[in-house]
């Protein structure tokens, strides 16, 4: 972790918002519902219909929609990630499974309770940033997850450094799925909801 905000100012406020303040994932947990069709065997290319649709739950009947209240029709699961589409992420949470998905977020490194509800897969349930950045990590890491730290060495008086703990790692998914993920994150400033990131000329995911 080389740098972190939680706040503004610690003197008004020593409560650290990256750390101690869930809040709704929204969108921001779609990965996990891609990374596990992914490893299901889909492909960024494959097709899915972003339309109308009615989940059969053990809470009754949901209906969802889309944040823009349209539908696109048939779509690459590259371009439904890009643009952020609701119903292609429920499709697929409900095809390979919302308690799969939540075991993915799970191996990413997230701790926090997710109930195994469809709804969970459009961000309804709370974790910290920590654990968000911390999950993303995998992808540019090429499914490796480096357990996030924050002192990065410790000397004694003459120079010497004390022994550290290395930080945990782990291989969480294959390269293959990474880089597939990873084609996804940059659609989305290529061409996505984050277009507008584009103009700083740098290799950006979203």
């Amino acid at each position: 972790v080389l740098a972190m905000v939680g706040g503004r100012d610690f003197a008004l406020s020593a409560f650290n918002r990256a750390t101690q303040a869930p809040q709704q994932m929204g969108s921001s947990f779609t990965p996990s519902i891609y990374t596990t069709a992914f490893e299901a065997g889909a492909k960024p290319t494959d097709m899915i219909v972003d339309g109308p649709v009615t989940f059969s739950t053990p809470g009754g009947p949901y209906t969802p929609h889309n944040y823009e209240g349209d539908y696109r029709g048939p779509m690459t699961l590259i371009n439904a990630f890009a643009e952020s589409r609701n119903i292609p992420a429920l499709k697929l949470a409900d095809r390979y499974g919302i308690r799969n998905v939540i075991a993915t977020a799970h191996r990413f490194g997230i701790t926090s309770d997710l109930p195994p509800f469809l709804p969970v897969a459009i961000g309804a349930a709370d974790i910290s940033l920590y654990e968000q950045v911390g999950a993303y990590s995998v992808f540019p890491n090429d499914g490796i997850r480096i357990e996030p730290h924050y002192i990065r060495k410790v000397v004694q008086a003459d120079g010497l450094p004390f022994d550290d703990k290395p930080a945990k790692v782990d291989d969480v998914i294959s390269v293959a799925t990474a880089r597939q993920m990873m084609q996804l994150l940059e659609a989305v400033v290529q061409h996505g909801t984050g277009a507008a990131a584009a103009k700083l000329k740098h290799p950006f995911g979203g």
